[in-house]
């Protein structure tokens, strides 16, 4: 027989997978320019031209080898070295191609990292509202998730209850800022508290508790505002990466994991990765893209375009009623529903023509998250329903 609990996962989609499967019916049956869909985080911004130019150069210079070969299982040496130079650059953090792994995307760099750290029943916690997938990702790695609840309007973390969801099992904690589904940037008072809520516990239960920094978004910052990087706020750190948005390649699959050097035995850890790599199968990432990212690893999207994006949809649904959370980065707008049941309001904004996702499953009830990674047009013919659904629920 077939394995029961892989049968649940691949006969239900994510709420994410399921609206955007929705909506490409939908769009089948009207027409694409009649549905409003802000469902998933698929960036609109095109990659910049640096990463074509790559392409077409190896393409034509570059052996075969090179390109479709098998690089290193961690990942070719070259583009290592080159991701661990911008790292230090930027940050000063001190790692070397040694503490790269390439990853296919941030999936897998989040499987493979919570597959290297966790062993059956110590727990994870996660900062609420979380990317969805992260309850599989640790479930499947044979943790424990402990969901840790933000505070009301700002959804910056709270430490109290962060603290207080600390056990001995704690191995693991992941922060993701950028925040997807709400758009925060947890700011420095918050991580300099949550750091040393974990120094404090790693000292009263003498073993280390991991710090693991989801940063698809990392580059998806407006009006100035700093991600602070983990690595220089907490030893005990690992970073997980995707270019999927900084470099709108998420059909590339194409990141990276960082061991912090100042981590408690990092060698150990390190190859503790690679062996989770080897066992999921996450060897040797996309050998043409690792070339692409090594000749590319300082270029950049155009963010303003998601920005004007997030002012004009922030501005105008403010305007017509609804509570919005004021988003600093990645592109996603965390919206709380007109009624106390998300997924009421989700099927009411849906026979407007309106697909939006439902937040339940991301730790926060009675929210919707919107996408608006899309055409800018879209969010301008969107905003008549989004004023008639608000002045719908007024009427009731």
């Amino acid at each position: 027989m077939f394995n029961e609990k892989m049968y649940a996962l691949g006969s239900k989609r994510s709420i994410i997978r399921e609206i955007f499967e929705y909506c490409k019916a939908r769009a089948a049956e009207i027409g694409a320019d009649k549905v409003f869909d802000f469902s998933i985080g698929n960036p609109s911004v095109p990659a910049p031209k640096e990463i074509g130019d790559a392409i077409s150069e190896l393409v034509k210079n570059e052996s075969p080898v090179l390109l479709h070969g098998y690089t290193s299982a961690q990942g070719d040496l070259g583009t290592r070295e080159a991701v661990a130079d911008d790292i230090n650059t930027r940050f000063g953090a001190g790692v070397s191609a040694n503490n790269i792994y390439m990853t296919c995307g941030a999936a897998a760099s989040l499987t493979i990292s919570l597959r290297a750290l966790l062993n059956p029943d110590e727990e994870c916690i996660v900062f609420a509202p979380f990317f969805t997938e992260y309850r599989v990702f640790i479930e499947n790695a044979q943790g424990k998730v402990v969901v840790s609840t933000p505070m009301p309007k700002t959804f910056q973390i709270d430490i109290k209850d962060f603290e207080g969801k600390i056990t001995e099992k704690t191995k693991a904690v992941i922060m993701n800022s950028p925040n997807n589904p709400s758009g925060v940037v947890y700011n420095e008072e918050t991580i300099k508290a949550v750091c040393e809520v974990l120094r404090k516990k790693e000292k009263e239960y003498a073993h280390p508790i991991y710090l693991i920094a989801d940063e698809p978004y990392r580059e998806l910052v407006f009006d100035e505002i700093k991600v602070p990087y983990l690595m220089n706020y907490y030893d005990d750190t690992i970073v997980c990466y995707s270019y999927s948005k900084a470099l709108s390649l998420p059909g590339e699959r194409i990141g990276y994991i960082a061991v912090s050097p100042k981590a408690q035995d990092s060698v150990s850890i390190y190859l503790a990765i690679c062996g989770a790599g080897r066992s999921l199968g996450y060897v040797c990432a996309p050998s043409l893209f690792q070339q692409v990212i090594k000749r590319c690893i300082g270029a950049k999207v155009d963010i303003n375009i998601y920005k004007e994006n997030r002012d004009i949809l922030y501005g105008a649904l403010t305007e017509y009623g609804y509570e919005c959370v004021a988003p600093d980065g990645a592109f996603y707008l965390f919206v709380k529903a007109l009624e106390d049941d998300a997924y009421k309001f989700f099927e009411k904004a849906k026979k407007k023509e309106i697909l939006v996702v439902p937040c339940d499953d991301f730790g926060v009830s009675g929210y919707v998250r919107i996408a608006y990674c899309v055409d800018k047009q879209r969010i301008v013919n969107a905003l008549p329903a989004f004023k008639a659904l608000a002045e719908e629920y007024k009427n009731n």
